[in-house]
């Protein structure tokens, strides 16, 4: 048998490695298998190679209008903001000289946050109504005994509220200043919270004691386009009067603007932390013939600096007295049933409100109820929800209560309160507190009641 040569010439090259002839020596059918074998892997890889396997599965690189679905992005709230990007520009985080403290004024505070709107671009959008509500408590457990349970259902109020109406908030439960304490406390918060939310317009702030009582409301933030704070108050009773109850500074609204950190360095130097605290307090005394405790206090302040620097101050100032922004509980809490019934009254004329519904489309049902609440009035005497009712001179916490009225009706006026706050929320969730009075049964509501009977 010959064994045969490679298929083509042989190369004469003097530099050409000769070949190992017994690789060679191989069986002719052999061969010829081998070959063809070679030949149709190689026309298999070309076929492969111009005419890929399909594949049925879908897979992440694959759009959204070919899979039929939205592929969820979990670098994106609820809110279509982007919570994983903090890019690498410098903003006010990265000054050295910046301070959260209230003895270091904040300088240029307005460029500051533009600049850090401009870096993130996801939070612009929607930055002009972005609020967020501060609120708070003391550092240590109550005296009270029932006080700190008190305390839990209203911040749970709180949380409501904000979830409903898809606002972020903070509680704060430490003195953020040694010497900020008691009605003091909330104004190195508040300025922190300035700071920690570039992206919020405003921060609410609201008073432990104090509670939402009309869930659906919603601040009529258009109304307020030209002002920096906002607090229920009289001028009458600031210009005329000159009395220091003549706005509460329990809860108020304040935007996240230069003038907002140059008001809260004016307000809290008359303050604890000043050296001149008790001078202020004596100046406050002499001003308001009604303040009958010694101390200056935030709500004195205030007025004070409304009533003698109006020039400065009145025009950015809006004095919300045409709803209870917050509401004197004394005044609104034996209301609470009339309110009750009449919203029930108008329900059961109306199927579009008794409709059950999911939590996030409540303000949708609010601006439904809107057209039937023209005679309701506002504030005092009105059967409408109260926004906000406040327990002020209560003390939950401890116990220390206005003596012009006894301890007992403070703490059932909160249940009340809570209750009927409550009821609007659970409603969402198929059940009522059918007693006001009683925070520890709920009746089950049908998804339609009767047009003659209520949900309890």
């Amino acid at each position: 048998m010959v064994c045969p040569e490679f298929s083509h010439p042989q190369s004469s090259s003097p530099m050409a490695k000769p070949r190992n002839r017994s690789f060679w020596c191989l069986p002719d059918a052999f061969l010829v298998f081998g070959v063809a074998f070679l030949a149709l892997l190689l026309v298999a890889s070309f076929w492969s190679f111009f005419t890929p396997t399909p594949n049925f599965e879908p897979t992440v690189t694959d759009p959204p209008s070919k899979l039929n679905m939205n592929p969820v992005d979990c670098s994106e709230s609820g809110f279509g903001v982007n919570l994983k990007s903090d890019p690498k520009n410098p903003t006010f985080y990265d000054d050295p000289e910046m301070s959260y403290s209230l003895e270091k004024p904040v300088k240029d505070w307005d460029k500051k946050r533009a600049e850090w709107l401009k870096h993130h671009p996801s939070f612009a959008a929607g930055a002009r109504e972005r609020i967020v509500l501060v609120t708070g408590s003391q550092p240590k457990p109550c005296k009270n005994p029932i006080g700190d349970h008190l305390l839990l259902r209203f911040f749970k109020n709180k949380v409501d509220y904000c979830r409903i109406h898809g606002y972020d908030i903070f509680y704060n439960n430490l003195l953020l200043h040694p010497k900020m304490g008691s009605y003091w406390a909330k104004l190195p918060v508040v300025k922190a919270a300035m700071l920690a939310h570039p992206e919020a317009e405003w921060i609410w702030w609201v008073d432990s004691d104090a509670l939402f009582t009309d869930m659906e409301f919603k601040l009529p933030l258009e109304r307020y386009k030209n002002h920096n704070l906002v607090v229920h108050g009289w001028p009458k009773l600031i210009y005329e009067k000159k009395s220091w109850t003549s706005l509460n500074a329990g809860v108020f609204l304040i935007r996240n603007c230069q003038w907002s950190m140059d008001l809260i360095n004016t307000w809290s130097s008359m303050g604890p932390m000043s050296k001149d605290y008790e001078k202020w307090g004596q100046i406050q005394r002499s001003t308001f013939k009604d303040k009958l405790f010694p101390e200056s206090d935030d709500q004195s302040a205030m007025v004070y600096l409304l009533y003698t620097e109006k020039e400065k101050y009145y025009d950015h100032i809006y004095l919300e007295g045409e709803f209870y922004f917050e509401g004197y509980w004394v005044e609104i809490v034996g209301g609470y049933e009339n309110t009750t019934e009449r919203y029930l009254e108008i329900e059961r004329g109306a199927p579009k409100l008794r409709r059950r519904h999911a939590e996030k489309v409540s303000e949708q049902y609010a601006a439904f109820r809107e057209e039937f609440l023209k005679e309701a009035g506002n504030g005092k005497g009105s059967w409408r929800r109260p926004l906000i009712t406040h327990f002020t001179g209560c003390q939950p916490c401890s116990g220390d209560h206005n003596q012009m009225y006894a301890g007992e009706s403070c703490w059932n006026g909160m249940v009340k309160a809570l209750n009927f706050a409550d009821n609007q929320v659970l409603r969402k969730y198929g059940f009522v507190h059918s007693d006001l009075h009683d925070s520890s049964t709920v009746t089950e509501i049908p998804f339609d009641y009767p047009a003659d009977e209520g949900p309890w």
